[in-house]
């Protein structure tokens, strides 16, 4: 099916936002779709794969996509610990940006928005889902959450543990890994409590319908099975999937794993 790209921005509580739509000719989907990109809160954009690939495949599905360009915390990187305080793209920068396209997204199509990320970008569609209930805010129709970050700290399950293969998926998401980058999105230790910042582990009812996705090979997937148990026990309905692959799978469109990891989420999104 043909698609139209088009940037625009929307004007969010602390300015202008970028965004990106993807509009089919013929729009087939219940609802239009808000993709959030990842990258440890301080990388990606409106070009990024992660960002683009998703958006095109469900484009030429009939889905309305819009992405957008979250504001982005300092960038660190892997070993470096970061210099707590505020900062600018630190919380609630992003989780505001989320919000507020969500919201815009609501009305300019008139009906309830479906909204998912991935990695970083699964906990800010997480936490503005959150935001948007207690707020008195209509709440998005369902939620897809992909490869996760949703705790403050990485769940430890042993069965996880056991299954990582290789070097790299064995190091990837360590706790003092996991600590730093966490730390420096919200620029202070008191901040890992905070629930819209990391929404595993907090008050999860009332969130609407769920569909998991996780990577066989990556600690966050403990995060994912977490959070999905959380949710069963506030009384969501979740769908969890375990694609056979590493963590970014929906980065690398020429990949298996993205074949199947997408074809999960439109299934999803025509429930």
């Amino acid at each position: 099916m043909s698609y139209a790209v088009e940037d625009g921005v929307v004007r969010g509580r602390d300015g202008d936002i970028r965004i990106r739509d993807y509009r089919p000719a013929n729009v087939t989907a219940r609802a239009p779709f808000l993709w959030v990109h990842g990258g440890g809160f301080v990388l990606g954009g409106l070009d990024q794969t992660e960002s683009e690939a998703p958006a095109r495949y469900l484009a030429a599905a009939g889905h309305w996509v819009r992405t957008l360009d979250y504001r982005l915390a300092p960038n660190i990187g892997l070993f470096r610990e970061p210099t707590l305080g505020p900062a600018p793209g630190r919380f609630p920068a992003a989780h505001h940006d989320v919000i507020d396209v969500a919201t815009a997204l609501g009305a300019e199509s008139g009906v309830s928005v479906d909204i998912g990320g991935a990695s970083a970008g699964a906990n800010l569609a997480a936490g503005a889902v959150l935001a948007m209930r207690d707020g008195g805010m209509e709440t998005p129709r369902s939620v897809v959450l992909a490869y996760g970050a949703l705790h403050s700290a990485i769940p430890e399950d042993a069965q996880v543990e056991s299954s990582l293969r290789g070097p790299l998926a064995r190091w990837f998401f360590n706790p003092a890994m996991t600590r730093r980058m966490n730390v420096n999105y919200v620029g202070e230790v008191a901040g890992l409590g905070q629930a819209y910042a990391f929404p595993g582990g907090s008050d999860l009812h009332g969130f609407p319908p769920t569909l998991v996705l996780d990577a066989s090979n990556d600690r966050l997937r403990g995060s994912g099975q977490a959070f999905a148990a959380e949710l069963r026990s506030a009384g969501s309905l979740v769908n969890e999937v375990v694609v056979t692959g590493r963590h970014g799978f929906l980065g690398s469109p020429r990949r298996p794993p993205f074949a199947t990891g997408m074809t999960a989420i439109a299934d999803w999104l025509r429930r």
